[in-house]
Order: structure tokens, then sequence, then C-alpha cells
């Protein structure tokens, strides 16, 4: 088995693996992350992601693809954690969690709103800016499958899930990184049954 030496490809393959994809599969995902390093161009391991990306999303189903990279999420603890956790506990009505995480950018970003279907909308930036970059891969030259922003999907979810005390389910609405900078980042989460 391959060794991969930055953090992010290893991650992805540990997420394959426990998402029990197929060896060819995953092999052909994974192709050439071995060669990607540390110290590696912030353009190159953009690219690097582009392909694999484009290669998950020829060879897995929706289901796998957003449970392979919601398992990717980083900044999952620390003080992030605090914050949601603290929001379950000081507040309880929905209405008074989803207010309070609104007001958490540090965790949920730009804003934390309720529709009128029942979903919740998390948006990264504000509407209206002229250009949005991706914090992941800010130096991606070319527009990268919305497969890749499942993982900060992930981190959302993970927060809400904890603020809200209910499971939820995430849809990437739009992303700075697959409209190459035109769209912010912008997720909707479907609250599912207790």
């Amino acid at each position: 088995m391959p060794e991969y030496e930055y953090g992010r490809i290893r991650k992805l393959d540990e997420s394959l693996r426990k998402a029990q994809v197929n060896e060819p599969a995953t092999d052909e995902i994974m192709a050439g992350g071995e060669r990607i390093r540390r110290g590696t161009s912030p353009e190159q391991k953009a690219d690097w992601f582009r392909g694999s990306m484009n290669r998950m999303d020829e060879l897995l189903d929706a289901h796998t693809r957003r449970a392979v990279r919601e398992a990717c999420a980083c900044c999952l603890g620390g003080k992030r954690l605090k914050v949601s956790k603290s929001i379950a506990r000081e507040f309880d009505t929905l209405e008074e969690r989803l207010a309070a995480a609104n007001q958490a950018t540090f965790v949920f970003g730009h804003s934390v709103t309720m529709h009128d279907d029942g979903t919740v909308r998390v948006d990264f930036s504000p509407s209206g800016l002229e250009s949005y970059r991706c914090v992941c891969l800010p130096k991606a030259e070319e527009p990268i499958s919305v497969t890749y922003c499942q993982c900060c999907g992930g981190h959302v979810k993970h927060h809400l899930q904890t603020a809200l005390g209910r499971k939820v389910e995430c849809t990437v609405l739009s992303s700075a990184l697959s409209s190459g900078g035109t769209e912010r980042c912008s997720f909707q989460f479907t609250l599912l049954p207790q």
C-alpha cells in the first residue's frame, strides 16, 4: 500500500478504505498521491485533487462520495467543538440554537438560516462579492468537482448536529472551488427525523 506524506491525501485514502471502496477503485482514485509531499506547491496539490475528485465522480455513487469526503472533515474539535456544545447546552429550542449558531461565525461562517421548507442553509461568506476563494485549496487554477467540498460540508454537519442536537444531511449548494471563484460556499442541511 502506498504511503502518503501529505495529510489531506492520506486522510482521503483512509476514508476510502473505511468506506470499504474496492481496492481497484481506491488505487485509481489515489493514483499519484504518493508523489505529493507537504512541500509540493499548492497549485500541484490542487491539480492532484482535481484529478482525484474526477476519478471519484466516475467510480463512486453520490452517497459513497459524500460519506468518503465528509469523513475527511477537519477542525472537528477544539474551540469550534466547545462553541457547538455550548450552544446545545445553553439554548433549548431549535430556533434559539439556530440563532446562536448564526452568531458563531468562527464555526459556521457568514450565516446560518432556517428556510420555509425546513432546511437550514449555511453560507461561509456574504453574497455579492466580486470573487470568492477556497480556504482549503486557495491556489486552484481551475474549478474542482463539488465532491471535494463535501469535506467542508462534513465540518459544518458535525458542528451543526452538535449545536442543534439533531442529525442532519448535507447538500453542497455552491462553492468557490467548483465555480472557479464566482460563487460562495453554501451548504443546505435537511433535519432528519428524531
